[in-house]
């Protein structure tokens, strides 16, 4: 059955965060590169269909510059710091420095294998892609709208949460201007020199914007609560605490290869006391909300696939053991496997069943003046 056209308005947050984090969890289960590689071009893909014309929207490309910023430095420790695998293939061998006796286990340059060299950029491009996934759902999520559809009991913590996630986007725009008002003023926007001007004006912008926004939230009255009897606010803390601890402890059996038996009802039921700890929280939060955002078909599409990406890749964990975590020894090339790939393309489907973003109406060109007649 074909979707209905899609319509001109922006999908709930939490869809893009669900949908994020189903990503990120099926790079969580492997190492190898190609499936890496893999997720990054799918989250891309979304990214560029779907962000809107929003600062945050530009944040992705931050993020994969710091992913390969993260990709570098591992592999430069491990050059320098050696590598706990044993490799064969020795590349090169550096000048070993000494170290004393209470720093047994730790090496300071000496042979750097191959093997070694591989088993690094295998685990520092999962951080990476992991990196990637954080920014696709930091460019497609509105923040503002996040904090929104948070849950009363949440509400304080999620200020907190939505102002750090929009520092670096917010960061980003106030260099791009900087950096275009020096282009303008024929000066240089580059070296450490460029750097150190545009730092201070920076700081200056971050410091207004945190003075607008404490003074926007004392307006609107944050932090008032209403009177709720103590045994209530006994019972709230202890449900939202056993819930967050049962589904952490859940989650570390489920990201494990013993905890697939015992996890799953430890989920469920962290879930179930976390939710009516917080249904039970929200009492004490005094707000109201215009507009909901609506959680209709297409956000149940979009964090589907990212709840069907990380649910097939972890029961593809056991049968594709050596495919999605290839060894370092003996070196070989990884290979892509058909079934897990077909599963992280179905990360693909907000592309095609988020709605598409409302573009700010460009202004109507003024009409071309008319020639003058030719005189004869």
């Amino acid at each position: 059955m074909p979707l209905p056209p899609t319509p001109q308005r922006h999908l709930h947050p939490g869809a893009w965060w669900l949908w994020a984090l189903g990503l990120a969890t099926a790079a969580s289960r492997t190492t190898n590169p190609l499936l890496l590689l893999l997720i990054t071009a799918v989250a891309g893909y979304v990214v560029a269909v779907r962000r809107t014309d929003a600062p945050w929207a530009h944040s992705y490309s931050v993020f994969l510059k710091l992913g390969l910023l993260v990709l570098a430095i591992r592999m430069l420790f491990v050059t320098l710091l050696g590598s706990a695998i044993p490799g064969v293939h020795i590349l090169f061998t550096l000048p070993e420095i000494p170290l004393p006796s209470w720093a047994k286990g730790v090496q300071l340059g000496g042979p750097v294998s191959l093997e070694g060299l591989v088993s690094a950029l295998y685990d520092a491009m999962r951080l990476a892609v992991l990196l990637t996934c954080v920014g696709a759902a930091n460019a497609l999520a509105n923040p503002a709208r996040l904090l929104r559809s948070l849950p009363g009991a949440l509400y304080e913590a999620g200020v907190a949460v939505v102002v750090a996630l929009t520092f670096a986007p917010n960061l980003v725009t106030d260099v791009q201007r900087l950096r275009a008002a020096r282009r303008l003023r024929g000066r240089t926007e580059r070296g450490a020199k460029a750097l150190l001007t545009i730092g201070v004006p920076i700081l200056e912008s971050a410091l207004e914007r945190s003075v607008s926004l404490a003074a926007a939230m004392d307006t609107r009255g944050f932090g008032r609560t209403a009177d709720v009897p103590v045994h209530v606010r006994r019972t709230t803390a202890v449900l939202t605490l056993t819930g967050l601890l049962g589904i952490c402890v859940a989650a570390y059996g489920l990201l494990g290869a013993d905890g697939s038996g015992w996890a799953l009802p430890v989920l469920v039921l962290g879930v179930l006391a976390a939710v009516t700890g917080l249904v039970l929280g929200g009492r004490r939060a005094v707000r109201t909300r215009y507009r909901p955002d609506p959680w209709a078909l297409r956000e149940w599409l979009v964090a589907g696939s990212g709840f069907a990406v990380a649910a097939m890749m972890l029961s593809l964990g056991p049968g594709y053991a050596d495919a999605l975590n290839p060894p370092a020894i003996p070196l070989t090339a990884p290979v892509l496997p058909l079934l897990p790939a077909a599963a992280i393309l179905l990360g693909l489907l907000p592309a095609l069943a988020a709605p598409v973003p409302p573009r700010p109406a460009r202004p109507a060109r003024p009409p071309r003046p008319a020639r003058p007649k030719d005189i004869r």
